[in-house]
């Protein structure tokens, strides 16, 4: 049971309860005892589970790679293969298992619990947070050599359809949107991502966008007009990875909401519920019957709202994933004492002790064995531990 938190969607302070990988009650007075582990909190607001609705996990090692603004993502990646090959061969020594590792240590850091990996398959069978793959991935129509012939595959016509579309700000991302719409004979569902380029009228042939402003700004110094898009169809929130973009996704959705594209709560939609109903996920918010996939953070001011746009990964006190414990502050050690903890291991993020389950020390070590300049935001030097 996780006591005394403030639900950011209506304010209120509550109790949830878990039974297993499910919420089973959430009210404002202590549910029965089932013999489960008891966490209180005091000053804390609580959210489901950010879902990251693009990123691509093993590419989160590299550096910002760009100098300059470009018209589309194609012109940007001649760009960067001409004028950035030693950056990207030093990234690419590195075992593909321990960047996508790497990638699922990223999210959740900063309170994701689940991630739509644009790519292959993934390799690693390290799984702290839940990683959707139940769709049909499609690079990009610039990128992907047959991608009429995939996304006309008869096959995988149940599957929806992400695909990079749009990703510029000229003539040609836009058309690139009309040719995609008018090769998808099967009419498969589709969900575009960027969609820089996106007009209204394409915008209701497609089930979402996924917005990732950060780095559309990085690269085009433009991002997609969501204000009117959202009329049109529903919008998602992705960071793509750190490539174009900061490793830390309360830096993408900061400057989300400076833009005032989004109101407040259709920013927080794009990160919960619009995602949960689009990729299908029984994780739409804190009521019973839904996944425990839960995040317990600092509550910095009075409302609970301002609060969670205040966030930063420091904050974060506790990240359940199915029920399950995967990161918590040092704060909540107390705690857990008489618990089986010797999975966790301490990292310092940021002057704050936090801890994460399974390995991450070994991870860290690995990362530098092939990639010494590897850029990691927490060390995991010799840390005290709690008496």
């Amino acid at each position: 049971m996780l006591g005394n938190v403030t639900l950011v969607e209506n304010g209120e302070i509550a109790n949830i309860a878990t039974d297993g990988e499910l919420i089973t009650k959430v009210c404002p007075s202590s549910p029965a005892s089932s013999g489960q582990l008891s966490l209180h909190f005091e000053n804390a607001i609580a959210f489901p589970g950010l879902i990251n609705s693009h990123d691509h996990l093993d590419f989160n090692l590299y550096p910002q790679l760009g100098d300059r603004f470009y018209s589309n993502y194609t012109q940007w990646g001649d760009y960067i293969h001409q004028n950035y090959k030693p950056e990207i061969q030093k990234v690419l020594k590195i075992p593909t298992e321990l960047r996508e590792h790497w990638g699922m240590i990223k999210n959740l850091l900063g309170g994701v619990t689940t991630v739509v990996n644009h790519g292959e398959p993934v390799k690693s069978k390290q799984r702290l947070i839940n990683v959707f793959e139940d769709y049909q991935f499609i690079h990009s129509v610039g990128f992907e050599k047959d991608w009429k012939l995939k996304l006309n595959n008869p096959l995988k016509r149940k599957l929806p359809v992400a695909i990079h579309v749009g990703e510029g700000k000229d003539t040609i991302a836009h058309t690139e949107i009309s040719r995609l719409l008018k090769s998808n004979f099967l009419r498969k569902k589709l969900v575009g991502i960027h969609g820089v380029g996106m007009d209204e009228s394409q915008a209701r042939a497609f089930e979402a966008l996924v917005w990732c402003p950060y780095s559309n700004y990085f690269l085009l110094d433009r991002t997609a007009d969501v204000k009117a898009l959202k009329m049109q169809t529903n919008i998602l929130f992705g960071t793509d990875s750190t490539l174009t973009g900061s490793w830390n996704i309360w830096d993408h959705i900061k400057m989300a909401r400076e833009t005032s594209l989004l109101n407040d709560e259709e920013l927080y939609r794009s990160l919960t519920v619009n995602a949960a109903n689009i990729w299908k996920l029984n994780n739409k918010g804190l009521t019973a019957g839904q996944n425990a996939d839960i995040v317990i953070a600092k509550k910095k001011g009075t409302k609970a709202s301002d609060a969670f746009f205040a966030l930063e990964p420091q904050d974060i006190l506790l990240v359940v994933v199915k029920g399950n414990i995967v990161f918590f502050d040092e704060a909540i050690y107390p705690q857990l004492k008489g618990t089986d903890i010797s999975r966790f291991e301490p990292i310092n993020l940021d002057g704050t002790t936090k801890y994460i389950k399974d390995g991450v020390t070994e991870l860290v070590n690995q990362i530098k064995f092939y990639y010494p300049e590897a850029s990691i935001p927490f060390s995991t030097d010799q840390i005290a531990e709690h008496a």
